[in-house]
């Protein structure tokens, strides 16, 4: 590990510390003063409150294959910090984040202390600038960028891309982009860029209406999943990942490899080969621990739940026998549907607390169960399930054990499963 790595986290923590910071003024000042590497190398704005980042794995997927040097810029990051910036699906080494920080700090000090602290970037701010950088100087051709929350004041909409996309709208983080689909897919359709085509996933219809509404007003061509594949699913094409959301993310991102067209020299065979081979950790996850198999999945909140739920219903029609849950989450109003699909199909529960600040207590776990399925809540932490690595303490020999609940709980017991992904850096995975 470089020797300028802790200094550089520490920096990351004093500036996480801040707090989220929404809005566009600042990240704007900083990139004009980095010469604004955002505009260097061409790229794809992924914005939804599902599905963002599965759709991100499967497009540069496909750019990769293609030929072409990706950068894949998404948020949070399961295990490591470096998880976010990659080139060619390989992460920023811990050198060249500290490198990188080292060059962008003082440029962020001189700016505040020449036009008010007020003006200093944000955490996740910081980050970005760092990632549009790093792809600029490892001379990507494209790069797939996510954004981290919302989408209208959200950090990463400072580029013009080549394709906006839009993978799904729900009732997620409220306290910052409203109470309504309505509102929240006024949030999500920020990204869309006057005559720049967006790509819209299968939506709500209050949804659909609002982005469609704006792409009009802004002369912004649009695809569509359901113009494309049908609305009732049934033409979705396959993939590896599992799920029937997953082929809707799939049929997303193909249509966006679809627009991007002969440019990009992405055909309609390279497209559904590669989606049939993507690889994103922490997405009904497969790993053999010892004598059980532990399947990680990233749901958080109440859209999350209802793909868990297929997904676990489909799990005991395969096996023939109900798995063991492991399960945390951060915030009620994301635990109790999440809950209610575990009570439905486990035949036990794990309730771990996450190392996040908004994790839910094991009482308020409790508490938001339904009725009946108390008898099979057990609380316990990660440290016990995963005393080692390779190992699960959950359930019995020849379970299949599903850990679920947060993206962080996913990459907290990754981590101790398997060790060659380095330490756990829970303090840097907000936003």
């Amino acid at each position: 590990m470089s020797s300028g790595y802790p200094e550089a986290k520490d920096y990351l923590l004093e500036l996480k510390r801040r707090g989220v910071q929404p809005g566009l003024e600042r990240i704007r000042r900083f990139l004009v003063e980095l010469g604004h590497p955002e505009r260097a190398v061409p790229c794809v704005h992924i914005a939804g409150t599902n599905g963002k980042g599965s759709v991100a794995a499967m497009l540069e997927a496909i750019l990769r294959t293609a030929g072409w040097r990706t950068g894949l810029y998404t948020s949070p990051h399961l295990v490591r910090l470096a998880e976010r910036i990659q080139v060619n699906r390989q992460p920023i080494s811990c050198e060249q984040l500290a490198r990188g920080v080292n060059e962008l700090r003082p440029v962020a000090g001189a700016l505040a202390a020449r036009e008010g602290d007020a003006i200093h970037p944000s955490y996740f701010e910081f980050m970005t600038a760092l990632a549009f950088r790093h792809f600029a100087r490892e001379g990507c051709d494209i790069a797939i960028i996510e954004a981290g929350m919302g989408g209208r004041v959200d950090a990463t909409n400072v580029v013009v891309p080549e394709v906006s996309v839009i993978t799904s709208v729900g009732l997620d983080h409220c306290e910052f982009l409203g109470s309504t689909l309505e509102a929240i897919a006024t949030e999500k359709a920020g990204i869309i860029k006057p005559g720049r085509p967006v790509v819209i996933g299968l939506l709500p219809a209050d949804a659909e209406r609002v982005i469609r509404s704006v792409a009009k007003d802004i002369g912004a061509p649009i695809g569509s999943v359901a113009e494309r594949f049908g609305a009732d699913g049934s033409g979705l094409p396959t993939t590896n990942l599992t799920g029937a959301h997953q082929r809707a993310n799939a049929a997303t991102a193909t249509v966006v490899a679809e627009m991007l067209g002969a440019r990009w020299r992405l055909s309609p065979p390279l497209i559904a080969h590669t989606l049939r081979q993507v690889e994103w950790p922490g997405r009904w996850q497969r790993i053999r621990a010892g004598d059980r198999t532990v399947i990680l999945d990233g749901a958080h909140n109440a859209d999350g739940a209802s793909a868990l739920s297929a997904s676990l219903a489909e799990l005991v029609s395969q096996t023939g026998r109900p798995p063991v849950a492991v399960f945390g989450a951060l915030g009620q109003t994301r635990a109790k549907p999440l809950l209610e699909a575990l009570c439905a199909h486990a035949r036990g529960i794990h309730l771990v607390v996450p190392r996040q600040s908004r994790a839910c207590s094991l009482p308020e776990l409790e508490a938001l169960a339904p009725p009946g399925c108390a008898a099979r809540l057990h609380r316990a932490t990660v440290e016990a399930l995963f005393p080692a690595p390779a190992s699960c303490a959950a359930g019995v020999p020849g379970d299949t054990v599903v850990v679920t609940g947060s993206l962080y709980l996913v990459g907290e017991v990754l981590a101790r499963l398997d060790p060659s992904l380095g330490l756990f850096e829970p303090q840097l995975q907000d936003f």
